[in-house]
């Protein structure tokens, strides 16, 4: 089992950190269907940058490692119960090492295991086969795109929509609404999976099975290749773009498979996930446990992007001219793609002077602040002073050298969960700036404006692209509720992101998702009619 263990570690490794050679040419053809004058290809720059780095520096693509869940089919006789014990091991030494953030948390208390190891954690379903070696699958889904699977039940009505009922129509219009509703909260463009059929368990599972076929397959059911090509076709048109910038690639790959139902259920169930698809498997000698091949091709040998070049900031987010409309709630921008320094603290008037489509490059400490801190500051004390400060919904992978901690990835989290809290905060503690990916709600954007603030969208999963803009971790507080839960306390040089909500009352994000519902409708008038 040792040398069993150490496979298991080597996949875990390369799971987290080096993304497959069918997910970078979809990447890479998503990058060339972009306008990179956009804000939608700078995000698409700073993900093929941060693949680029990953992969050089073997640390996390991502921060959020997810939940590890392994496929694994054995032959006749092998040790399940062993090789359980050796998944678990390589779990906890990759997650010591860096190369998984500590995401198992009690569901009752709210601890933090710190080692990945827990009830339920990981996930590993085993299979018997009649083949002579074992094949191990693993695939790290992060907690932003899980939270976008959705499962319908038909008939069902739907925002845009209207009626779905139970044929071939209805699934369309079910697969066009999961993608619809993810927006750019799940980290667009993303891959989904689909799992017609089956009940409310088995669904879910046939949609995340379809998450470990090839990105370039070609589904044997010619009714389900012509549905996956349709799709590929239609969520494209929807205008939702990477990060939910609006652009001309929302979806980079979809897989459909069907089981058997009973005649009185219906389900149509989703499994979304990120342009982070990270997803390896290996072939293992069952007598050795050693590597025999890897199952998916190497990232290693495909290219992405052009070079490690700093993406063109100053003409990212240009796009449209000062005075156009850009789809947010319908007001012009002035100053739109500008580029501005702003050093911590930053005063309410830096702030008002800042529009939807600005870059600004953040100087000085930034705070990091997830769902525990936020939930804990509504009703308490800040321990430090965050006047003029800025937040960053960030759960950081870290490791400590001595008395030293050191941030080894750093994206954003999906900042709608902090919904219910966030204006109350920057009210109460006179917060300037949040950080986060896919945008916030009416409450927040109420807040902004009264108070004079920004939300800032970071490219979601570019971990290594903004963990190299941390220069020195000042501190942490709260520790207790687990890493990255953690208040960090972060000073930066060089941290960019876009203003997609202002202080004067726009948001790129609401009017994005209203084009999309627009565009959503067109398909019931001129398809499903």
């Amino acid at each position: 089992m040792h040398q069993f263990e150490e496979s298991v570690y080597q996949l875990i490794v390369e799971t987290s950190t080096n993304l497959p050679g069918d997910v970078r040419r979809a990447v890479n053809r998503g990058r060339a269907m972009e306008n990179q004058a956009t804000r939608a290809g700078l995000a698409l720059s700073t993900i093929t940058r941060n693949i680029q780095m990953a992969e050089e520096q073997i640390s996390p693509i991502c921060q959020d490692t997810g939940m590890p869940t392994f496929i694994v089919h054995t032959p006749v006789g092998t040790n399940q119960i062993e090789m359980k014990k050796a998944i678990r091991a390589a779990i906890q030494r990759a997650t010591k090492d860096g190369k998984l953030r500590p995401n198992s948390v009690d569901s009752l208390t709210g601890e933090n295991s710190g080692d990945n190891l827990g009830p339920g954690t990981p996930v590993i379903h085993f299979e018997q086969w009649e083949q002579d070696y074992i094949d191990l699958r693993l695939i790290l889904k992060g907690g932003g795109c899980e939270n976008k699977n959705i499962q319908y039940s038909l008939p069902a009505e739907l925002e845009g929509l209207g009626r779905a009922g139970r044929d071939l129509d209805g699934i369309r219009k079910c697969i066009l609404h999961a993608i619809y509703q993810a927006q750019g909260q799940g980290c667009s463009a993303g891959f989904i999976g689909v799992g017609i059929g089956g009940d409310r368990t088995t669904g879910y599972e046939l949609a995340k099975q379809q998450l470990f076929r090839e990105v370039d397959d070609v589904n044997p059911v010619p009714e389900l290749d012509q549905l996956e090509r349709y799709i590929m076709e239609a969520g494209n048109q929807l205008g939702i773009g990477t990060m939910g910038f609006g652009g001309e690639v929302t979806l980079l790959g979809c897989k459909i498979g069907a089981a058997n139902r009973l005649p009185a259920s219906f389900f149509v169930s989703v499994a979304y996930n990120c342009w982070a698809f990270r997803r390896q498997g290996v072939k293992l000698n069952p007598s050795t446990g050693e590597i025999q091949g890897w199952i998916y091709p190497s990232g290693s040998e495909v290219q992405v992007g052009d070079s490690l070049e700093e993406p063109a900031r100053e003409t990212a987010a240009t796009t449209p001219t000062a005075g156009q409309t850009d789809g947010s709630n319908g007001a012009s921008q002035p100053g739109q793609g500008r580029e501005v320094v702003l050093r911590t603290p930053i005063s309410e008037e830096q702030i008002r002077e800042l529009r939807v489509g600005d870059i600004v490059i953040i100087q000085g400490e930034m705070h990091t602040g997830r769902d525990a801190l936020h939930k804990y500051l509504m009703d308490h004390e800040a321990p430090v002073d965050l006047n003029g400060a800025v937040i960053y919904h960030c759960g950081p992978v870290m490791l400590k050298d001595g008395d030293e901690w050191h941030v080894k990835a750093a994206g954003p989290t999906t900042s709608i969960r902090e919904e219910p809290y966030q204006g109350d905060i920057i009210k109460k503690f006179g917060i300037r700036a949040v950080i986060g990916k896919g945008g916030m709600g009416p409450k927040t954007l109420a807040a902004l404006q009264d108070h004079g603030a920004v939300y800032l969208n970071a490219i979601g999963g570019a971990a290594q692209y903004y963990a190299e803009c941390i220069k020195k971790v000042n501190g942490v507080d709260f520790m207790e509720f687990g890493i990255p839960e953690a208040m960090w306390h972060l000073e930066v040089d060089g941290f960019a992101a876009i203003v997609t909500m202002d202080s004067h009352g726009d948001s790129l994000h609401a009017g994005v998702e209203k084009a999309s519902l627009e565009k959503l409708s067109t398909f019931k008038e001129t398809v499903f009619k």
